[in-house]
């Protein structure tokens, strides 16, 4: 079963309080999905290492439950 988006947002919410998530169905399937991650946490790092903060507060998720997700990170302006 594809992991809702809603579920996407809470996670990363929840590992990242202060966050802000945007959500985007890419395929229109509910499986396949673009997120715009802004976080207060992600301040002087680099690009890498602000997808790898996403991708541990997904835990396990990505390529079973979450079949795919296009990531955009940023630290809030």
């Amino acid at each position: 079963m594809p992991m809702a988006a809603q579920d996407i947002v809470d996670a990363i919410t929840e590992a990242l309080p202060g966050a802000e998530v945007e959500m985007r169905d890419l395929a229109g399937d509910n499986d396949h999905w673009a997120a715009k991650v802004t976080a207060p946490q992600f301040a002087g790092k680099s690009r890498v290492q602000q997808h790898k903060m996403v991708y541990e507060a997904l835990g396990g998720r990505m390529g079973g439950e979450l079949h795919a997700l296009q990531l955009t990170t940023q630290a809030p302006t």
